[in-house]
């Protein structure tokens, strides 16, 4: 008989909070008086991208991290990932005194690249549309004898990424909807994990882009589906298929997933720049893109949402920000 996956559950949660209490930063959590205006509702932001290393990632990297045994963690990690959580398992096996290889997507943005290689881990490129990042990686750990610590399909990384929505409601009190960013589904399983806990009536809405909306498929076909994979701005939510752990927590605690386009994405980066005076990268922004486009219908009262990241070069911002009517 198959053993049963592992899952998660709140005192998971609790735990890895606790392991990252003085480690991590307890990001802040941002009103607008113009948002709240603009979509009819109090909403309440978790400013992740000043989380160290700028996003969510570094929850679950050190939490899972942090749990290897001594022997193994002395003899290095290693990771796949489009830029955030390479840099994540990257200062994780820094603060944590080992080494750590990654293997990137030779497309991955170059200021992730550069963060990762900056914090002391190896890295090691591939071509993402023509090759097995999962295929790859496990056979780079196996073959140097690394502890892999995948970017969301673990019980530990998805445990550590909750701590952003405990965070949150701890700060907030009771919400009556969640938005998250999905990806391959770690942050929003560990976020509705969470939060259903704290407030069984929360509704959690996971966000994708348009070109990647594998979980939204996925969960209205009742098992995981594959797509092309995604060409998207939003590089960190550009994957084919949900985690074979995570879709099946967020089957059961994701009520909905909503889609937004590029533009929306550029437009809710503009706007979080403009009047919230804080820089997300494109999979950061899609939950405020979400919910600026309408996107979730009529909104309820009181809402949060995860603003994952803000991992993005100056020029890229730039040049994806910039008002065709301006030159």
């Amino acid at each position: 008989m198959a053993a049963a996956a592992p899952t998660v559950t709140f005192a998971d949660v609790r735990g890895a909070a606790a392991r990252l209490e003085g480690i991590a930063h307890r990001t802040p959590v941002l009103t607008s008086r113009t948002l709240n205006s603009l979509v009819g509702a109090e909403v309440f932001i978790k400013a992740e991208n000043f989380q160290r290393i700028g996003a969510f990632k570094f929850r679950g990297a050190y939490n899972a991290a942090a749990q290897l045994p001594p022997d193994q963690l002395a003899k290095g990690i290693a990771a796949y990932s489009s830029g955030n959580h390479a840099q994540a398992v990257a200062l994780a096996a820094r603060e944590l005194g080992t080494t750590a290889v990654i293997l990137m997507p030779e497309d991955a943005p170059r200021s992730k690249r550069e963060a990762t290689a900056g914090y002391g881990a190896e890295v090691v490129t591939y071509d993402r549309y023509t090759q097995d990042r999962t295929a790859l990686g496990h056979a780079l750990a196996e073959d140097r004898g690394l502890a892999l610590i995948p970017p969301y399909d673990h019980p530990h990384v998805i445990a550590g990424q909750g701590t952003a929505a405990l965070e949150l409601l701890e700060e907030t009190g009771p919400l009556d909807a969640l938005l998250v960013p999905v990806g391959g589904g770690g942050l929003i399983a560990g976020s509705a994990t969470a939060a259903t806990a704290l407030h069984p009536g929360i509704r959690v809405i996971g966000v994708e882009p348009e070109a990647g909306d594998d979980t939204k498929r996925s969960l209205e076909a009742g098992t995981r589906v594959t797509v092309p994979v995604p060409r998207t701005i939003a590089d960190g939510q550009a994957l084919d298929t949900p985690g074979a752990l995570t879709f099946p927590l967020n089957q059961r605690l994701v009520e909905a997933i909503a889609l937004v386009s590029d533009a929306e994405i550029v437009t809710a980066m503009r706007f979080a720049f403009e009047r919230l005076k804080i820089v997300l990268e494109p999979s950061g922004a899609t939950p405020l893109a979400a919910l600026l486009a309408g996107r979730i219908g009529d909104p309820p009262r009181r809402i949060g949402v995860i603003a994952s990241g803000g991992n993005i070069d100056v020029d890229r911002f730039a040049a994806l920000t910039a008002r065709p009517d301006r030159g």
